[in-house]
């Protein structure tokens, strides 16, 4: 697993956001051409997973997407809320118990629907919490495409573990919109070899909807994974 990107108005500022409430270093891009360009500030790293701004403004939040929220593991929970909460975040709803740790959410200043979880066996950047009409299907769907093992996390919840990040699927309430746009614009995986990540793709029906182009001294593409999620797959140099 690679990255999430979000959009904010600011990136400076969405990246200052989260490395003061949730930790990380604060970063830019860092791989091909940097050695002769000096990009700016647009990311957040949580180990080997970034947390990228696109500096734009939301079409609208991320619940109600294919990609509900992300979720953050922290011993700190309520000062955490009522630090971000001064700061420009919503909370939804009360800290509750589940699967014998306290969770809640919170919403950032630009839409994002954070979960925060005291979960002692992982720390940082916890799960990526899907939403979808057959989550058990969508999770097949990811696994067929990026690999991973499926087991029940906690014995609670199914789930799919990246490099230390979990990906996680619920039960759609309503209509599921296309991610792209919104705060929560896409989800993002490395291949070794786009080409052959292609026939990977080919495979399982899936055609590139960007097909693999240079950027910034690496390579880019884009596929649509399921419930409108949009999916960035990116071949590093």
């Amino acid at each position: 697993y690679d990255h999430i990107h979000l959009t904010a108005s600011s990136a400076q500022e969405a990246v200052d956001w989260y490395v003061k409430h949730f930790g990380g270093t604060a970063g830019r891009f860092n791989r091909g051409d940097a050695d002769q360009v000096e990009y700016p500030v647009d990311r957040v790293f949580y180990g080997e997973i970034s947390v990228i701004f696109f500096e734009r403004e939301p079409t609208g939040g991320s619940v109600g997407t294919g990609v509900d929220h992300i979720g953050f593991s922290l011993s700190n929970i309520q000062e955490v809320i009522d630090l971000a909460v001064a700061d420009g975040a919503e909370q939804i709803g009360d800290i509750i118990e589940f699967s014998g740790m306290e969770i809640a959410f919170i919403e950032d200043p630009w839409g994002t629907k954070v979960e925060l979880i005291n979960d002692p066996d992982t720390r940082g950047l916890h799960h990526i919490h899907l939403t979808s009409p057959d989550p058990a299907s969508a999770l097949e769907w990811y696994q067929e495409i990026f690999g991973g093992e499926l087991v029940q996390w906690k014995g609670a919840l199914p789930a799919i573990n990246y490099s230390d990040v979990w990906l996680m699927a619920a039960q759609a309430r309503g209509q599921i919109v296309p991610t792209e746009g919104r705060a929560m614009d896409h989800l993002g995986w490395a291949a070794e070899n786009l080409d052959d990540f292609e026939k990977v793709l080919a495979l399982n029906d899936v055609e590139f909807k960007m097909e693999p182009r240079p950027f910034r001294g690496i390579r880019i593409s884009f596929i649509e994974g399921p419930d409108g999620v949009r999916i960035e797959v990116v071949e590093p140099d």
